[in-house]
């Protein structure tokens, strides 16, 4: 299925670079570029994009301009291009997909695009899930799917990446710091690890140890150690200690018998 895309940027060599890449991706159907707020907010209205690509600081209407203008509920799936990085947590707050920092990085462009790719996916099952929630007539279940994905904002390297909190495997300290591993990639952020419990602590994660909290969900096995405690085996191959004080935290997944 293609991916319908508009680019805004007020200068036209930022755009021109961001189609190049666009062009060399067979499922993206370009329909249109432009050098405004106003331009943007007609495109949008006009052809209803899956994405848009938009560019922070224009003359007139800024990029949270648009976003308001055509509705922060409506408004397709954004993807922030600025040279500063002090709008990140902004983009974040009203939702944005992505922000990429200009001078654009080919990697970082192609990941962005595919996060766009995931969103639209997942958004098709979510429909698929409330039309069969609506037959079955389980209003709860049309609300779940309805939710979108929580996020945290990470600074790394002189970049912002959104790592969505579902995605999270396990969660380490690491001092005034902890760090946050996603499939083979790890992210550092700047939060103690009690912090970090609180926010995840109704979102399907458990603290197993001082140190580590774990998504639950990535629970494949628990191995009784010849000293009596526990350590559990991730999806992934991680082995991570399940201390004796924390045992309750994850004492659905041992049984009755724990």
């Amino acid at each position: 299925m293609s991916l319908h895309v508009v680019i805004v940027d007020d200068e036209q060599l930022a755009r021109e670079g961001i189609r190049t890449r666009l062009q060399r991706h067979s499922d993206i159907d370009l329909i249109a570029m432009c050098s405004n707020g106003r331009q943007a907010i007609e495109a949008i209205y006009r052809h209803s994009p899956d994405l848009v690509f938009l560019d922070v600081q224009m003359p007139g209407k800024s990029a949270f301009d648009v976003m308001e203008e055509v509705g922060w509920d409506t408004c397709p799936y954004v993807i922030f291009v600025t040279a500063y990085d002090r709008y990140a947590i902004r983009a974040f707050e009203v939702n944005a997909l992505d922000y990429l920092l200009k001078p654009i990085d080919d990697e970082r462009f192609d990941l962005a695009l595919q996060r766009a790719r995931d969103a639209l996916a997942n958004d098709r099952e979510c429909e698929l899930g409330r039309r069969l929630a609506k037959v079955l007539g389980d209003i709860g279940s049309a609300d779940r799917f309805a939710r979108k994905p929580e996020r945290i904002v990470v600074r790394s390297a002189g970049r912002v990446v959104f790592v969505n909190i579902c995605e999270i495997d396990w969660v380490e300290a690491a001092g005034d710091y902890v760090t946050l591993h996603v499939g083979k990639k790890s992210w550092l952020l700047r939060e103690t690890v009690a912090d970090m419990e609180k926010k995840l602590r109704d979102k399907g994660f458990a603290r197993i140890h001082r140190s580590t909290i774990v998504n639950t969900e990535r629970i494949a096995e628990m191995r009784v150690l010849d000293n009596g405690e526990y350590r559990l085996i991730l999806r992934n191959g991680t082995e991570l200690k399940l201390s004796r004080s924390h045992r309750h935290q994850v004492k659905g997944f041992l049984g009755d018998g724990s």
